[in-house]
This record gives C-alpha cells, sequence and structure tokens, in this order.
C-alpha cells in the first residue's frame, strides 16, 4: 500500500504540494529552469525517467565534444560519471608546463587517456618541466599525434630523444624558445616515421655555425609536407632535412641568418613538388628566386623585405611558375620590383587570384595588364604605393571585373578615386580603406549610398586598430586581412580548441549547467520533441 500511495503522489506533489516529497530525495536542482522546461524533459527527481542517464556514453561524449572549454569543465562536476566520460572523450589539451606539473602527471593523465593533441606551454618567467615530466607524458600518452612545446627551456636532447621513442605516432610538432639542440630534434626525425608538419622558431640549442649538427633527413623525410623555420640563428642546418624531405609541398622561412641562395638552389633541384614558398628577412636574391622558379608547381609565393630581390627575380619565376594563385610582395620600399615584374606575372600567371602589394610602386601600365590577363583576380591590396591614386583606382575599378575584396592603405586616393567604384568592379563585396589621407568619411558614405550591398571599411589612421597580419611571419607595417580572423581566448590549463561555434549560442548555453545544460543542447537537436530525446 506505501509502493502505491508513493507511486500515485507523484504527480500531484510535481503540481503544487512540496511538502509531501520524501526526505530520501534531493530537491536541489542542478541549476534553476523555466517550468516549461521542467516539464519538456519530464524532470530528474521524484522517481521519473531520466532521459539523459540514459544515453550511451558515445552520445554524452559526442555532446561534451561540441562544448567549450569552460562548458566542459562545468559538466564534468555534475557527477562521476560525466566526470570519467568528460576525461575519455577529450582528444585536445592545453597546459601550464611550470615544473610543478610533474607531480601531478600521472593523475592527470589517468583522468584524460585519450589526449592525441598536446600543448605544453610556459611563461617565460617560470621554471618549465624537465625531461622526467616529458618522458612521463610520453609514456602515458603513446597515441600522440600533436605537439606544440613552448619555452620549456628545461628540456634537453635526452628528453627529447626519449619522448620521440615512446611516441612514434607523432604528426606534428611544434616548439619554441625551447633549448634542446640537434640531437634531440634529429631524435623525433629518426623515430617519427608519420610526421608530417614541423615547424620550430628559436631552437636556442642550435648556436654554432661551425660545429652545428646537420639536422635530418631521419624516417620523417618521407612523409614531411610541411616545414616552418622561424628566427633561427643557424637555419641552414636543417638543409639535410629540406632537400631529403620529398613529399614536401610547403616551405616558410622568416628571419633565418645566413645566405639562402646556395641551399635554395639545392632544394630546388631535389624537390620538385612544392607548392608553397614564404621568404622574410632572408638573406635571398634573383639567384634563390632563379632557382625557385623550378618549382613549377608553385601556387603560393610570399617575398616579404628581401630588399636583394628584384624584377628579374620575379620574372624568372612568373615565366616558369605559370600555375601561381597568390603573391604577396613586401618590397620595403626598395623600388627594386615593379610594372617590370608584375607586367610578366600578368602574362604568364593568369590562375592569379589574390595579389598584395606593400611597398611597391606599381602603375596603370602594371594594374591594367594585370587585370585584363588575371580574369580570376578576386583579392587585391595596395599598401604603401607612392603610385597608386585615383587614375590608379579607376583603372581598377573598370578593369577588374572578377574583383571581390579590395584594400588600400597609406595611397594617394582621394574621395573621387573611391567614387570610381561605385560603377565598377560588380563583383566586389568589400572595400577596406585605411591611412589614405584624401579619402573622407562623406566619400565613404556616398559610395555606401551607390552600392547599399557593399561592406566599406574605412580608417582614418586617427585610432589605430590591430590588424592581422599580411604574412605568417609577423607584425608588418602594413597589414593587410582579406578573411575574418576569429579570436582566440588565451589557453587555460586545461582546455580543447576552439571549434567556431556561434557567440550568441555560447551564451545562452552558458546560463545554463550540468544535466541542465545537456537537456538543452538535446532539444535543440530534437526540435523540442521529449519522445525524440528519450529515443536518442
Amino acid at each position: 500500500m506505501g509502493q502505491s500511495a508513493s507511486t500515485a503522489a507523484v504527480p500531484s506533489c510535481r503540481e503544487t504540494n512540496h511538502s509531501h516529497r520524501s526526505k530520501a530525495k534531493s530537491t536541489a536542482l542542478i541549476s534553476p529552469m523555466q517550468a516549461e522546461e521542467n516539464d519538456a524533459w519530464k524532470g530528474t527527481t521524484d522517481g521519473v525517467a531520466d532521459y539523459i542517464s540514459d544515453l550511451p556514453d558515445e552520445c554524452l561524449a559526442f555532446i561534451f565534444q561540441s562544448l567549450g572549454s569552460g562548458d566542459r569543465k562545468r559538466c564534468s562536476l555534475v557527477c562521476r560519471r560525466w566526470l570519467k566520460i568528460e576525461g575519455q572523450s577529450r582528444h585536445r589539451l592545453s597546459l601550464n608546463a611550470q615544473s610543478d606539473l610533474l607531480p601531478i602527471i600521472p593523475s592527470l593523465f589517468s583522468r584524460f587517456d585519450a589526449v592525441t593533441k598536446l600543448a605544453l606551454k610556459c611563461d617565460r618567467r617560470s621554471v618549465s618541466i624537465g625531461d622526467d615530466a616529458l618522458v612521463l607524458i610520453s609514456l602515458r600518452c603513446r597515441n600522440l599525434t600533436r605537439l606544440k612545446l613552448r619555452a620549456c627551456r628545461e628540456l634537453t636532447d635526452a628528453g627529447m630523444a626519449a619522448f620521440a621513442k615512446n611516441c612514434k605516432s607523432l604528426k606534428k610538432l611544434s616548439c619554441g624558445s625551447c633549448t634542446f639542440g640537434a640531437r634531440g630534434m634529429n631524435a623525433v626525425l629518426d623515430n617519427c616515421s608519420s610526421l608530417e608538419e614541423l615547424s620550430v622558431k628559436r631552437l636556442r640549442g642550435i648556436t654554432d655555425v661551425a660545429a652545428a649538427e646537420p639536422i635530418g633527413p631521419g624516417v620523417a623525410a618521407a612523409s614531411l609536407k610541411t616545414i616552418c623555420l622561424k628566427e633561427l640563428y643557424n637555419g641552414q642546418c636543417f638543409g639535410p632535412l629540406i632537400i631529403g624531405a620529398k613529399k614536401l609541398r610547403t616551405l616558410k622561412l622568416f628571419r633565418c641568418s645566413g645566405d639562402w641562395d646556395k641551399l635554395l638552389q639545392l632544394i630546388a633541384e631535389r624537390v620538385a613538388g612544392m607548392v608553397e614558398i614564404h621568404l622574410e628577412r632572408l638573406q635571398v636574391s634573383d639567384h634563390g628566386l632563379a632557382a625557385i622558379s623550378n618549382s613549377l608547381d608553385l601556387e603560393i609565393l610570399h617575398l616579404v623585405k628581401t630588399p636583394e630581390c628584384t624584377n628579374s627575380g620575379l620574372v624568372s619565376v612568373a615565366e616558369r611558375c605559370k600555375l601561381l594563385r597568390k603573391l604577396h610582395i613586401d618590397g620595403w620600399k626598395a623600388n627594386r620590383i615593379g610594372d617590370e615584374g608584375l607586367v610578366a606575372v600578368a602574362k604568364h600567371c593568369p590562375n592569379l587570384q589574390e595579389l598584395v602589394l606593400i611597398g611597391v610602386n606599381p602603375t596603370k601600365v602594371s594594374l591594367e595588364m594585370l587585370a585584363s590577363n588575371c580574369q580570376n583576380l578576386e583579392r587585391l591590396a595596395l599598401c604603401g604605393s607612392d603610385t597608386v591614386g585615383d587614375s590608379e583606382m579607376s583603372c581598377i575599378a573598370g578593369k577588374c571585373v572578377a574583383l571581390k575584396k579590395l584594400c588600400i592603405k597609406s595611397c594617394p586616393v582621394s574621395d573621387n578615386g573611391l567614387e570610381a567604384l561605385a560603377s565598377g568592379c560588380p563583383n566586389l563585396v568589400k572595400v577596406k580603406v585605411k591611412k589614405c589621407r584624401g579619402v573622407t568619411p562623406d566619400g565613404a558614405d556616398g559610395l555606401r549610398v551607390s552600392r547599399p550591398s557593399l561592406a566599406v571599411n574605412l580608417d582614418t589612421g586617427e585610432i589605430e586598430h590591430q590588424d592581422a597580419s599580411a604574412s605568417d611571419g609577423g607584425a608588418q607595417d602594413h597589414a593587410v586581412e582579406f578573411t575574418p580572423v576569429g579570436g582566440q581566448a588565451p589557453a587555460a590549463n586545461i582546455g580543447p580548441s576552439s571549434s567556431g561555434r556561434s557567440t550568441s549560442f555560447k551564451s545562452r548555453l552558458g546560463l545554463l549547467s550540468g544535466r541542465s545544460f545537456v537537456a538543452c543542447t538535446l532539444r535543440r537537436w530534437s526540435g523540442g520533441n521529449s519522445s525524440s530525446r528519450g529515443n536518442s
């Protein structure tokens, strides 16, 4: 009889009479909810079925993977089951790699035992983890595919060698401001046969030019597709690796000392399939560009502040690399690249889609040729060009039919030049004008009125904004941004990478926590049908 009374009391208890609830049952909800929301998912108390608890672990893990770092942390505090599933479903981890991390590594990676992408970052003023910690991590994460090391100055060649032997499935390695040297790097290259991407910045263990140990090629050379070297005092010791990487498609060299012409010649002779090359603040001349022209599949070329490169070198690239799609040139106002080189690009590279010229002075001669021959030119940026004025803007407006995005910065353009865009470039969707003294807000407003669908962004330079760099190598004097760059929050001690969810969606979900949070997520996916949630 007691049982039947208890069963009959459930609906009345839910409606009005809260005083008849059994004291053995929890009366606290995970978070405040609206009355209709409580009814929609039938609650988790008073003996009523809890649909979320009926979900398989795989479904709950899938939901967790759709959440941001903070939401995942809050969900992991709901109950033991959620704590376990959240840990086992987390594949990315970012840790503060200070020395006090060592004692908690066993418990940390017992919980997060499925991690395949790991970032270890230490503050410059702190003592980083050492070899013991890295080896312990490698024993716990043998399936690691990506590793990022930042300012881990206590790591040595021995620690990297032990790590490489335990994590042979590594596909991507990025290290910056570390102090291990050539032996540690070679250990990775000799053990990680699946390595596809290597990024090295300020590797302080290779400083002695005369006694520098060659790096590579190793077994990794057979799989490497991308190599990026930044701010290396002796980056040329990576020459054997680059030359031996037969599948190399992307090579990026930023601010690495030494003369690179001879090495580029050797690279061009041995590696035939490169499609992307970035050279920034590098000692390279037309001889190096002539070597690059042997890469007949080249599609993307960045020449940033390489003052020894002239029209002659650009002509040699244009004549042979006819598949070129993106060309970025920062001439550093050296006036060594201009109409002659750009006309060659126009003649031989009909597939050009993106052209960025910084500190280069093109005239109507080259602009007309580019517009006439490069029918696919969709993105154009002209920054710090003394020769780009109203006449050149009229040329662009009348000739560049396919143009979608245009950026003009620090050029002698006025409202008249901007007005020419009102009737030109029929496919134009965005115009950005920055620090052009002749352009006024009235001119920009006039263009907006003439073409309401056109996004016009005017920055007179009175309030300085931080733009995305035109190059991957760092901040530029003139910056160009063709696509929105999503803001990234600072890395937490533990956090997955951003997945691009909308801000409004995340803010709504942030009001909830725990089971209520997942219930809301389920309702969004199922369209509010409680029965479909139950079937999930």
